[in-house]
């Protein structure tokens, strides 16, 4: 007898003929003789919907009651596929998130996971059970329901199979697998047998909306193996795991993100410590900074350029503004026109060249960098957002279909 953790996103849930689709998955996995937990997310755009709605009364609401009203949204889904699953004769239980023992802090609206309490879980199992949990939420040292950002729900199921010690986490999503690309954009996309946690977590983190980052993350630290497959189409999925070198190809896949805004403070003196004091700035406010671009300017000054993420770029230049003047420099620049478009590989540490052919693809479709980052197994540009689409295209075409 295993123990398996199943998570569903919320197209695998939409309506009454997906969740009683995802029942007799579950159903299946508990008639093998396994102890079942399921996690799921909020039924379609449900989350979306409850967004609109929160602006129709108040347009700046506070973060604490967004929880609260964006926390509903899952509870929907576990109590109905708790019906789902009762009506076919099993015994259930759905919990919430604070039933289920998710401890978080008290970063509403992008809380993280600090502790599970897993009696409640561990009693429900031992009466044999199957558990429907709510992801994408718990509950802080204030009794407040908090959330953890979108996508939050993978990290709760990869929390909860840590916390069990489970045999195996089923990430079930509306695609059977990870792709070179988004197949729904293009067509050649093809899918992968298995990713290893680095390039997983590159692609996550990049734009790939197949996994939360935080939960690749996340598994990665408790070796938690993952299986990312579809409730739609009982296919053989993508196997996430540690090593994949038997199988390693040069490159894993091609990731845009549009999510994203490039910030540029204009004429900073030339003195040593203003970057840190730019940068720590933004960190104490919990500003996540990716790419960074330091340009020699004019006169004894440099230009700094960064992107942070589209939602946070209006406090992000509320808190810069009146402090870049403090510092001296001349200006405070923002354009969320962008997009940031990356190709990932463990096999580009050994490979030169890839950079070249990178650059080359976007060249042939006439697509204009903006700025440029690289690590060992990820090189990302910023390009105008007119022409990501094309550059994905370009880049995917380059290295995976020729």
């Amino acid at each position: 007898m295993a123990l398996i953790v199943q998570k569903f996103g919320g197209t695998s849930v939409r309506d009454a003929q997906r969740i009683d689709n995802v029942a007799n998955i579950v159903t299946t996995a508990y008639k093998g003789g396994n102890d079942v937990i399921v996690v799921v997310s909020a039924q379609g755009d449900t989350t979306d919907d409850l967004i609109a709605k929160a602006a129709e009364v108040n347009q700046r609401p506070s973060k604490r009651e967004m929880d609260m009203l964006l926390s509903s949204g899952e509870q929907i889904s576990a109590a109905l596929l708790a019906m789902a699953i009762e009506r076919m004769g099993y015994p259930v239980v759905s919990l919430l998130g604070w039933q289920a023992g998710f401890d978080t802090t008290s970063d509403y609206g992008n809380a993280r996971i600090k502790k599970i309490d897993t009696s409640r879980v561990r009693k429900e199992l031992d009466k044999r059970r199957i558990v429907v949990i709510t992801g994408f939420q718990g509950v802080n040292r204030y009794g407040d329901m908090t959330t953890l950002g979108r996508g939050g729900s993978d990290t709760s199921a990869v929390a909860m199979a840590a916390a069990m010690h489970a045999d195996l986490c089923q990430i079930y999503t509306d695609v059977d697998g990870v792709y070179t690309a988004d197949p729904r954009r293009i067509p050649g996309a093809k899918k992968l047998d298995s990713i290893t946690y680095d390039e997983m977590l590159e692609l996550a983190t990049l734009g790939a909306q197949v996994l939360h980052n935080r939960s690749v993350e996340m598994a990665k630290k408790y070796n938690i193996e993952l299986e990312v497959l579809s409730s739609l189409t009982g296919a053989k999925g993508t196997i996430v795991k540690e090593d994949n070198s038997v199988e390693q190809m040069l490159l894993s896949g091609v990731a845009k993100d549009d999510n994203i805004a490039r910030i540029s403070i204009i004429g900073v003196p030339d003195k040593p410590g203003l970057a840190y004091k730019i940068f720590s700035k933004l960190s104490s406010k919990g500003t996540n900074v990716d790419i960074i671009l330091q340009s020699i300017g004019r006169n004894g000054t440099k230009d700094i350029s960064f992107t942070v993420e589209k939602d946070r770029m209006e406090d992000t230049i509320e808190l810069l503004k009146e402090y870049t003047e403090k510092l001296g420099a001349t200006s405070l620049v923002a354009d969320d026109n962008v997009s940031k478009v990356s190709i990932v590989g463990a096999g580009m540490e050994t490979h030169p060249g890839v950079a070249a052919e990178m650059f080359e693809a976007l060249f042939s479709r006439n697509v204009n960098i903006q700025m440029i980052s690289t690590s060992e197994i990820k090189i990302s540009v910023l390009v105008h957002k007119a022409d990501s689409d094309r550059a994905v295209e370009a880049i995917h075409s380059k290295f995976f279909e020729n």
